[in-house]
């Protein structure tokens, strides 16, 4: 297969349609996923506004919202639809297609030294699957009734009966249907990247030899071929509930003072299958930027990653303990406190791997002689979310303090850190690091830090403050709380709040410059112009169907080997062979 790329032309059809090329699917998950998020910002500034200043009229919510937004104030029940669509977005389309199916399809065949995935056709299927998931949830917003408003956890009842409200009629079942899409998108890239790693390492590429982000996305894989196949069978029980009359999740409804005829169901049921996979999707989210942080600052603190067999270690401890604690989203649906304390335990375990990778990080940063690529700021900055969100988690894994603040705007604060900023922290250090491997061209450098600082400061000014406004016991997704005057001492940080939000996704248009004009303008890349150990940078820049022309790399030693004294340069990548004396990895 060595020198694919000079048998044949390919058509504009079978390069950027129908490819197979796992380099090429990549860049449509990524730039779908780009796609995805500047919708999902866009619906976070429209209710943003809502939040910061109740009830006033901005004339920018009636041109892009029209009767949503009558005389541009936002409709409350447009409001709803809005911060259901953004969840979704964010946490599917873009921090789980836009992470695993960009990073995992781009260096799996690439960083194990193998020509491409296992299969390029179920390959193909996925990202065809991912898209049209898209395009449905997109088209969500566009029918009569409005997009589905049950939040992006879709409980029921309000998911479960179409006359609930408007948004639990054309655009729910739109929502249901695009999320088993995106399932099937799930299920045919995680078993293609499992394969992949296992049957199609390069000679010498053992699996301790394997860089970490290639483990991450490994686990990331095995989570969600485990975990969404729950979430299928939770979408099919209440489609079922919605047309046929069934009543898995309801019993002793009323709607409008009219009994509904439905008994022995129960909304509880729903929970413990959404939140089965919901709590593995947080580290679906997770694991891959985590992964993505370990290659960057390895390689720009020019330090081998510290203790590498316990970077391992937490990766698959934390991927197993992520199936059991589940239960921690529901410590106020009336759990007996037993198994409250089960989830409790659980929960607070997690905590140790996590802080394993936390102080892995520092202790790689520590003394290296780092170089502050834009990639490297963004994954320091993964650093200090994940560490900071992290604290608040162990207050929630608490189920006595739980009680106190869940469903305010304490947990939203909570998970935007730790899962949106860090993962999006991940995404980011990992498309400024890799780009010039997906487009041959450089990003620049001057507009990363612009991107990046004003990123990290109106990231924490959202969501630290929106902390003080939780344990004040401001509940979330509620269209205004200017009515309860228990409230009034925080509700002047909203204004804060929201001037931040809008600021940060303003701040976001130097990176979609940034990144769409380098593509074409960009400063041409050299063939490892990070001077890295990985594989991926012994390809040629020129893109070629098969990744190496000739035969396969030979491996020779671990990813990490920085700053060797053995050897000259401060890099030696994996294929060097081992000079005399000398101890491998």
């Amino acid at each position: 297969m060595g020198g694919q790329a000079h048998h044949h032309e390919e058509s504009f059809i079978s390069k950027f349609v129908f490819s197979h090329d796992h380099k090429m699917i990549s860049k449509q998950f990524l730039v779908t996923a780009i796609v995805m998020g500047v919708v999902a910002v866009l619906l976070s500034v429209f209710f943003r506004l809502q939040l910061g200043w109740p009830g006033e009229s901005f004339s920018i919510l009636e041109t892009f919202l029209g009767k949503w937004a009558p005389g541009g104030v936002l409709d409350r029940n447009a409001y709803l639809a809005l911060v259901t669509i953004h969840g979704t977005i964010m946490v599917f389309f873009v921090l789980t297609g836009g992470l695993s199916g960009t990073f995992s399809n781009l260096l799996i065949p690439l960083q194990i030294g193998a020509r491409d995935m296992a299969s390029g056709f179920l390959n193909m299927l996925s990202y065809w699957f991912f898209f049209f998931s898209s395009i449905l949830m997109i088209s969500s917003l566009f029918v009569e009734g409005g997009a589905a408003s049950g939040g992006w956890t879709v409980y029921p009842p309000l998911s479960a009966l179409p006359q609930a409200m408007p948004g639990s009629g054309t655009g729910m079942t739109l929502w249901l249907i695009s999320m088993v899409l995106f399932v099937v998108s799930s299920l045919l890239g995680g078993l293609n990247y499992v394969v992949t790693i296992i049957n199609l390492r390069t000679k010498g590429m053992s699996m301790t030899r394997l860089p970490l982000t290639i483990w991450a996305f490994m686990v990331t894989a095995i989570l969600g071929v485990l975990s969404f196949p729950v979430l299928v069978s939770a979408v099919v029980l209440l489609l079922m509930d919605r047309s046929m009359g069934t009543a898995f999740y309801l019993s002793d409804i009323f709607i409008g003072g009219e009994a509904l005829d439905v008994t022995g169901g129960s909304p509880i049921l729903y929970q413990h299958l959404f939140w089965f996979l919901g709590h593995p999707e947080v580290y679906i989210v997770l694991l891959p930027a985590l992964g993505i942080s370990s290659e960057v600052i390895a390689t720009n603190a020019r330090k081998p990653i510290f203790g590498y067999k316990a970077m391992v270690g937490s990766l698959l401890a934390i991927g197993f303990l992520s199936f059991i604690v589940w239960g921690h989203h529901m410590f106020v649906t009336g759990m007996n406190p037993f198994i409250g304390s089960v989830f409790v335990f659980t929960t607070l375990l997690i905590a140790i791997p996590s802080a394993v990778k936390a102080f892995n990080y520092i202790t790689t940063l520590w003394r290296g002689n780092i170089r502050f690529s834009p990639a490297m700021l963004f994954s320091i900055g993964l650093v200090s979310t994940f560490v900071t969100g992290g604290l608040t988690g162990i207050i929630l894994a608490d189920s006595a303090l739980d009680v106190n603040v869940h469903d305010t705007y304490f947990v939203v604060a909570h998970f935007h850190i730790v899962m949106g900023m860090s993962a999006i922290f991940g995404m980011l250090a990992g498309i400024y690091h890799w780009y010039p491997k997906m487009f041959g061209r450089m990003m620049n450098n001057k507009l990363g830090f612009v991107h990046f600082w004003i990123t990290i400061v109106c990231g924490y000014g959202v969501f630290f403050p929106m902390h003080f406004v939780g344990i004040a016991g401001a509940p979330r997704r509620y269209y205004e709380s200017s009515n309860f005057d228990f409230l009034n001492g925080v509700m002047d940080l909203q204004p804060l709040i929201s001037t931040f939000a809008i600021v940060g996704a303003i701040g976001q248009l130097f990176f979609l410059f940034n990144f769409f004009y380098s593509i074409f303008y960009g400063q041409k890349s050299v063939q490892n112009p990070w001077k890295s150990n990985t594989l991926e940078w012994t390809t040629p820049v020129a893109h070629m169907h098969g990744n190496w022309d000739g035969p396969l790399p030979k491996v020779h030693r671990w990813a990490y080997d920085y700053s060797n004294p053995v050897h000259e340069e401060d890099f030696v990548p994996q294929t060097t062979p081992a000079l005399p004396g000398e101890v491998m990895h």
